[in-house]
């Protein structure tokens, strides 16, 4: 299993619609093939920083599966408006974890 990252900055004054945005989203997510869930952080010090953590089984699974599919322009639709900027994606290994 892997993990995607995403940085996204949200436009000042839109980090509630976001949100709220962000919890209709979650039967998106849920329906992807080879998604385990998603995890939305906000950032203390900058409050329109987010980081987005999705598990998916694979990379694939991600990029070539929901990124293509109608429901990541579904998500688009739905938060895109919200974005400062362009959301910064990368992919990540787990190596250790600590509960």
């Amino acid at each position: 299993m892997i993990t995607e990252i995403a940085q996204l900055d949200i436009k000042p004054g839109m980090e509630s619609e976001f949100e709220e945005a962000m919890k209709k989203a979650v039967p998106i997510f849920e329906r992807a093939r080879g998604c385990h869930g998603l995890d939305l952080r906000r950032s203390i010090e900058k409050p329109g920083h987010y980081w987005l953590f999705v598990a998916w089984d694979t990379v694939d699974d991600h990029l070539l599966g929901f990124r293509r599919s109608p429901d990541f322009q579904e998500w688009r639709k739905l938060v895109g408006h919200c974005f400062a900027d362009s959301p910064d994606v990368t992919h990540a290994d787990p190596i250790l974890s600590f509960s």
